[in-house]
């Protein structure tokens, strides 16, 4: 039997929440819905679904063990409309660090990446249809405008 779900969204462990908070906030469009001193749950309110928490690292919430900060190796992939407008908007108007250059890659991207508080990654993308030899690794009809 699967599990039923009613909702999915990943939660960042972070040493600053209020930072992440500010980032995600100015940066991304997204809005608390909830906030405390140790947690906050933000929320797109132009599509709800999208959601998004910052925890306290060191919050007892957290087993012993893992409370870490998440850092590096969490990557979050935003997908837009138009990367170049995003590329100007965050690189150049923001001051954001680029950590990967706007590129269009042959597996069906183009895209750039920037780093969020305590290092977790933010691909900015926009899909684009990939290469033939990529396109044969999708499954059935899921290849970008297939």
């Amino acid at each position: 039997m699967k599990t039923e779900l009613s909702s999915f969204y990943p939660v960042i462990a972070t040493r600053d929440v209020a930072a992440a908070r500010d980032f995600y906030t100015r940066h991304f469009g997204f809005e608390a819905t909830f906030e405390s001193d140790w947690y906050v749950s933000l929320r797109r309110p132009d599509a709800p679904h999208y959601e998004l928490a910052l925890l306290d690292h060191t919050h007892p919430t957290l087993p012993e063990g893992h409370r870490v900060p998440i850092g590096g190796g969490l990557l979050l992939n935003f997908e837009v409309a138009d990367v170049d407008a995003e590329h100007h908007r965050l690189v150049r108007e923001a001051g954001l660090t680029e950590l990967l250059t706007l590129r269009t890659e042959e597996f069906g991207q183009r895209h750039f990446i920037v780093a969020a508080p305590d290092g977790v990654l933010i691909d900015i993308i926009t899909v684009t249809p990939p290469t033939a030899e990529y396109a044969a690794q999708y499954a059935a009809g899921q290849a970008p405008g297939a």
